[in-house]
């Protein structure tokens, strides 16, 4: 593959840690926020940003890590971020609270660690 693969690859992995992680954040403050001080709970809560943060983390790891298990030909980035992606949906499938909260976190730590076994098996070549 050209050049420009790896790099636009890169760019999607580091993308797709930094939301994961955004969305970690959004999970655990939300629950205390809504939890602890009421306030927020229409706006944290709203199915409607679990729905779309869950279609672009896919969207985002299927092109980053799927790039990545076509050039390197290794399944475990792949495997790790889909096994992240079933725990993320898994949570848009139970009540808000802090069950969806652990799927989730749970879910987007595993979408993290795929994309950084993406990146680091392609400083490995």
């Amino acid at each position: 593959m050209s050049l420009t693969f790896p790099r636009i690859r890169g760019r999607l992995d580091r993308a797709g840690v930094i939301l994961s992680g955004l969305c970690a954040a959004h999970c655990v403050l939300g629950l205390v926020i809504v939890a602890g001080f009421g306030l927020g709970g229409s706006l944290m809560l709203d199915p409607a940003i679990h729905r779309i943060g869950l279609l672009l983390a896919t969207i985002l790891a299927g092109t980053a890590i799927g790039i990545g298990a076509l050039q390197h030909r290794r399944a475990a980035p792949l495997v790790v971020a889909g096994i992240g992606l079933a725990f993320m949906a898994g949570g848009l499938m139970v009540d808000h609270g802090a069950e969806e909260a652990i799927l989730t976190v749970i879910g987007v730590t595993l979408v993290a660690a795929g994309h950084l076994l993406n990146v680091h098996k392609a400083g490995a070549r």
